[in-house]
């Protein structure tokens, strides 16, 4: 916990010191990680680079552990992650000489969705957690039809996966017979074709081929995650080694400023401000 104390503190002077980084010519960032991050990256990086001629930014997704895992390997600049560090990686990446800053970018909340065609609406946290442990098999059980329960969730490189099992799953395994998926664009098509099928995503990636459903009675929305009523918000990261400094300073003073809030917002996300 000191250690992650110390880290925050690192993150507190960056942010003080964002605005010292300027953008050069025919210079590189290199962002890898969480795919719930991805669509801000991307936007945000497009935006940037109109801006600043010259400036290649190179983005894919993986997953937050392989994120972090390329911080910690020097192969990327910025890490995308959908969760804070874990302390092993902590004590990995400081092993290396790596010291990750955290950056928040944006909040989002993880949404359960259904096919359209289900009649669930709404489900408990303890609800949810018996289904993904393979406790609860059938829609009948939960208000729905008498259909088998076709469970979807990340696999375990996932910020999300990690979140979701921390916040509903309480540590539990989901069950084997899950069918794991790299992305939440991958979720969102394997609930969208199946009518037995239930998954959760991104705020982001919500749209009208699946059906959101509340927790707790509570609908994931801009007003709840920010207020913390919704049960299964968090923020959402970029991590750097250090102190960023130069177009990497200037890319993150860009993604936390007013017009890239203003991405995160028009990305389906929800903005620090």
């Amino acid at each position: 916990m000191k250690r992650i104390m110390n880290i925050l503190l690192i993150a507190v002077i960056c942010l003080a010191f964002a605005g010292l980084g300027t953008a050069s010519a025919g210079e590189t960032i290199v962002v890898k990680g969480s795919t719930t991050v991805l669509p801000v990256a991307q936007a945000a990086a497009e935006a940037y680079m109109k801006s600043h001629s010259g400036v290649n930014i190179s983005i894919s997704g993986g997953g937050s552990g392989n994120g972090i895992k390329a911080l910690v390997d020097k192969s990327t600049d910025i890490a995308n992650s959908s969760r804070f560090i874990k302390d092993k990686e902590i004590e990995m990446a400081m092993a290396k000489g790596i010291y990750p800053v955290p950056h928040r970018v944006a909040i989002d909340a993880i949404v359960p969705i259904v096919h359209p065609s289900n009649k669930v609406s709404d489900l408990t946290i303890e609800l949810l957690s018996l289904i993904y442990q393979g406790k609860i098999r059938n829609w009948k059980e939960v208000g729905g039809p008498d259909l088998q329960i076709v469970v979807v969730s990340r696999d375990t490189s996932s910020g999300t996966y990690e979140v979701w099992e921390e916040k509903i799953l309480n540590k539990a395994k989901v069950t084997p017979r899950a069918q794991l998926q790299a992305s939440n664009g991958a979720v969102v098509q394997a609930v969208s074709k199946n009518k037995y099928a239930i998954g959760y995503i991104g705020f982001g990636y919500l749209n009208k081929s699946v059906k959101p459903v509340k927790v707790n009675g509570v609908t994931a929305s801009v007003e709840t995650a920010l207020s913390g009523v919704y049960p299964v918000a968090r923020p959402l990261f970029m991590f750097t080694d250090g102190w960023p400094v130069g177009i990497v300073s200037s890319f993150l003073n860009y993604v936390v400023s007013r017009e890239g809030q203003d991405i995160v917002k028009k990305e389906g996300f929800i903005p620090l401000f």
